[in-house]
């Protein structure tokens, strides 16, 4: 493995390196056009899926499965405004929910895929609200809208599998990328560099770095990346090594030198980025806006702060924690029993934490600790093997079946389903003062389980990686990210304490 390249690099050292060598400028002209093309492609071929699958859906309906509702049999010719409406929300669903953005059309299925989801599912929710709200003619069978729904997540899929397959067959996944150049090298540099390195979609191919207007390095780059000048070169490496992209990090430069690059960048057609090193943290949230006509840099607005995320986010918990509740009370009935023969007393046990906005509410467990545990009024962290468990407990806690009653907390609004888990107000007095954005996470509900817990960080484990895995949620949320969490719950690995 060649010096630079991460070990989970899915590229070998060869590899990676032939395809940052300089190329023709054929290529550097054509990259972009032919990324249109397929661009426009995917967009044609999306749209003949779609409709396809509502036309299938429509013989499907009324003459395969016609015995079934009380529906006749409406002509074709009589659905093609439902076939039409519907294609056309469809395509611009994709539209908005940004399918069609750079270079995503050619991403892996994964990058795409809950994007297509979110797309049908409003469809199906918009063409079925349709059925019951309107009276139209012929009358829009929810049959047909089902199994139109389906088809299109099918055909969708399987198209786009197909599509991606064929790029990478051809090579062309590998011609489209964009070629990045690095004015300097840093901590961040290297954690971008290694980000590029491990995308198997290539979507970013590193061609070198060149010397800051300093002169030296901030941190040296490793030997897999070639340093292919000085700063006052840049012009001739822009040219010579075919760049599409200019990345600087260091922001102590001289303001001129940076508005001359910005400006060179922009007379070669050349992308200027810079990463936002005094932001570590909620980037995503990154915006530029005006303040009296003055351009202002700043952390603008995060997925959950958008009134229709939290009012999807809401729907999801109250249905969630009904049917939690109902579900749960034969365990919550049985364990709160053996908690009862093992220590007679509350079975129920309630404790302070900080919800939303740093409000204190009191969370609902059962009760896995001896009655006097907290005897001296300390409040303190669970350990591997705690003696202030009972026996049934350890058991409890390692299945998080202690758990279970916060679907009342999440019914009543002061919890959700998914999110970051609240924490004692003891504790945050320190946490805020020690952990840098600590507080960050307290702008959403916190959660029964969260993206931390299905790491496994929970109880007494590193607490910066837990909060790491809570900001990386706030800024990532989606409505299926809340729901992935909750499927991985079940299997993810159980702590002990």
């Amino acid at each position: 493995m060649a010096p630079g390249i991460s070990d989970s690099s899915p590229w070998s050292a060869a590899e990676y390196q032939s395809l940052v060598q300089p190329v023709s400028k054929w290529r550097h002209k054509t990259a972009c056009q032919t990324a249109e093309k397929l661009t426009t492609m995917c967009i044609f071929g999306d749209l003949f899926v779609i409709a396809l699958a509502q036309i299938s859906a429509y013989f499907l309906r009324f003459h395969v499965l016609v015995q079934f509702g009380n529906f006749g049999q409406p002509s074709l010719f009589s659905y093609n405004c439902y076939i039409g409406a519907g294609t056309i929300l469809m395509m611009w669903l994709l539209s908005s929910f940004q399918v069609y953005e750079k270079r995503k059309p050619f991403q892996q299925f994964d990058v795409t895929a809950p994007d297509v989801l979110k797309a049908i599912s409003v469809w199906f929710l918009v063409f079925s609200c349709a059925s019951y709200v309107f009276h139209i003619s012929p009358p829009l069978s929810r049959g047909y809208v089902t199994i139109a729904g389906l088809l299109m997540l099918l055909g969708l899929t399987g198209w786009r599998f197909l599509f991606r397959f064929t790029l990478e067959k051809t090579n062309s996944i590998s011609s489209l990328s964009t070629r990045v150049l690095f004015v300097g090298w840093t901590e961040d540099t290297s954690n971008l560099y290694n980000t590029f390195a491990k995308d198997t979609d290539r979507t970013h191919l590193v061609v070198g770095c060149v010397r800051p207007p300093t002169g030296h390095f901030q941190k040296e780059p490793p030997a897999g990346v070639p340093q292919v000048g000085d700063f006052s070169d840049i012009k001739q490496v822009l040219q010579t090594n075919e760049v599409d992209m200019v990345i600087i990090n260091e922001l102590n430069y001289d303001r001129g030198e940076v508005i001359e690059l910005a400006n060179l960048c922009e007379r070669e057609m050349v992308e200027f980025k810079v990463v936002p090193s005094f932001f570590q943290i909620l980037v995503s949230g990154l915006h530029l806006e005006t303040l009296h006509g003055v351009p202002v840099l700043g952390v603008n607005s995060l997925p959950l702060d958008k009134p229709f995320n939290l009012l999807f986010k809401r729907f999801l918990d109250v249905v969630g924690s009904i049917v939690g509740l109902i579900i749960a009370a034969p365990f919550v009935l049985f364990f709160g029993l053996l908690v009862y023969l093992e220590s007679p007393g509350n079975i129920f046990y309630l404790q302070k934490r900080a919800g939303r906005r740093g409000g204190v509410f009191k969370i609902i467990k059962i009760r896995s600790m001896k009655l006097d545990s907290e005897a001296n009024g300390a409040a303190g962290w669970t350990t591997e093997n705690d003696p202030r468990c009972l026996k049934v407990g350890a058991f409890m806690r390692k299945w998080n079946i202690d758990e279970i009653p916060q679907f009342w907390n999440v019914l009543k609004g002061e919890m959700s389903l998914v999110g970051p888990r609240p924490e004692r107000p003891e504790h945050i007095i320190n946490f805020k003062e020690d952990i840098p954005h600590y507080n960050a996470r307290h702008n959403v509900k916190p959660g029964i389980t969260g993206l931390a817990q299905i790491r496994g960080l929970r109880g007494d484990t590193d607490l910066s990686k837990r909060i790491q895995s809570d900001l990386y949620y706030l800024e990532n949320w989606s409505l299926f990210s809340d729901i992935n969490i909750l499927f991985r719950t079940f299997f993810a690995r159980k702590n002990a304490y």
